[in-house]
């Protein structure tokens, strides 16, 4: 084995030999998975359990499950490889693993990998403890959990609430083995497989183990690919008469696509050679496996799915304080006080837009109204606020126009000061003269001219 992985890994001839044994696999039909009542109970349209292999649950009128039992009889070794389940399937999966008296669950993905759902959240999280599962009846606990630096053990209590009977479930949750990739190292692989082993969930007097990642022929392809090689060759006299390649086409017989890239394959060798020195009596090499894999190191931060957008400030006719969003361009005094007096030395003192003070490091603005106007006169002119928002959120107000092509998209805009027209506007008749269109034309040549001004001001 060890003669053929050099030969292949020299040659580069990887991909050749992975596209050889999919040209060789079987191809049985799966029509029961293809039914149009059905087709909501599978992750992806493509990857579908063999009529002959799928797993029937027992409750309900419908008995379709994308789950395929693996018998590897030379080994004495079953599997149930499933799919994540999906938020409609997860009753199905624990009726399934109690039908079947399953032990164990060994999980190779995350719930979200890349900003995707790979998998339904099918047990309860730390702050929940139980979880109802009220389309089959049963009951899942959380009971403990053992966190290590890449993967998990859980003990959970299953309790079927139709005959109240309990059963212990031990859930093993593999955190940072990459959809489409290959684990850290053969070592941290083999130190997790054999921890699964140590638990008896593997073993003939248990139910068969269920293996799932998000698809179910991937990563668990290859744990399971690994698992039956070293098994048999510590069963047969002869260990170097196992030939990996055939043994995956013969898992292949039960369950489609069982490992799904050529990276994937040559992982499979590199985790059977090396867990073949433990299979030929090196007692030592466990230990070596453990050392090597750094179990008991802090586990890395997963970046957590991505949130929806908070709701925009309301920039139009409101004078709360504004949230700071993005980081200021230039100081706070010195630009506002050219501006104002280029724009206001002739103006009244109370028309200037007055001065905004923020300490250093200060999260919010505190947005000062500018001169108290009649209501009916001078909606327009207050209704215009600075905007803070950056430039991939920023919206346009009823009374904003977007600044000319020729400006920086990025510079924040800045509040112009309020029209001369509108700060001395007579009260009476005479003020109710003045039309909304001319107010708004006012207010956004003022926009413009200040937003020109502060742009010149900065960069020149």
């Amino acid at each position: 084995m060890e003669a053929e992985f050099r030969e292949i890994d020299e040659s580069g001839n990887w991909n050749a030999i992975y596209q050889e044994i999919r040209q060789q696999s079987s191809e049985l039909p799966c029509r029961i998975a293809k039914l149009p009542e059905n087709r909501s109970r599978n992750r992806y349209r493509d990857v579908s359990p063999f009529d002959h292999s799928r797993i029937p649950l027992q409750l309900g009128s419908n008995d379709y499950i994308n789950a395929s039992l693996i018998s590897m009889e030379e080994a004495q070794r079953s599997y149930i490889l499933t799919q994540g389940p999906l938020p409609n399937t997860c009753g199905h999966f624990w009726e399934m693993v109690w039908e079947q008296g399953t032990r164990g669950v060994v999980m190779l993905n995350r719930v979200i990998e890349k900003g995707s759902v790979k998998c339904a959240q099918y047990w309860p999280q730390k702050e929940e403890r139980e979880a109802i599962f009220q389309d089959t009846n049963f009951k899942l606990t959380l009971i403990s959990e053992d966190v290590k630096s890449y993967y998990t053990v859980r003990q959970l209590e299953l309790e079927n609430l139709s005959t109240q009977e309990t059963r212990e479930i031990l859930h093993f949750h593999y955190t940072t083995w990459p959809d489409f990739g290959v684990p850290e190292s053969p070592a941290s692989f083999l130190n997790f497989l054999f921890k699964v082993r140590e638990s008896g969930c593997l073993n003939s007097e248990h139910g068969p183990v269920v293996v799932h990642c998000s698809a179910g022929i991937g990563r668990s392809g290859t744990f399971c690919l690994a698992d039956t090689c070293l098994l048999l060759m510590s069963l047969r006299k002869d260990p170097s008469s196992v030939r990996i390649k055939d043994v995956l086409l013969d898992m292949r017989r039960y369950r489609m696509g069982l490992i799904q890239t050529a990276d994937q394959l040559r992982f499979s060798y590199l985790a059977v050679i090396e867990g073949a020195k433990s299979i030929m009596g090196d007692t030592s090499v466990q230990e070596s496996w453990k050392e090597l894999s750094n179990e008991e190191d802090p586990p890395p931060e997963f970046t957590p799915p991505p949130r929806p957008r908070p709701p925009k400030d309301p920039h139009n006719g409101t004078g709360d304080p504004v949230k700071e969003t993005t980081p200021r361009f230039f100081p706070e005094y010195e630009m506002i006080q050219q501006r104002n007096e280029i724009h206001t030395h002739s103006a009244p003192p109370e028309t200037a837009l007055r001065r905004r003070p923020v300490a250093a490091g200060a999260d919010e603005v505190q947005v000062t109204s500018v001169t108290k106007l009649p209501e009916d006169q001078c909606d327009h002119a207050n209704a215009v606020k600075p905007s803070h928002a950056s430039p991939e959120t920023t919206h346009l107000t009823d009374h904003t126009e977007p600044t000319e092509p020729s400006e920086p998209p990025a510079k924040p805009a800045r509040s112009p000061p309020p029209p001369e027209t509108c700060s001395t506007l007579p009260e009476g008749d005479a003020a109710r003269e003045w039309s909304p269109m001319l107010t708004s034309a006012c207010v956004c040549t003022a926009l413009v001219l200040g937003a020109y001004v502060g742009y010149r001001a900065c960069f020149h």
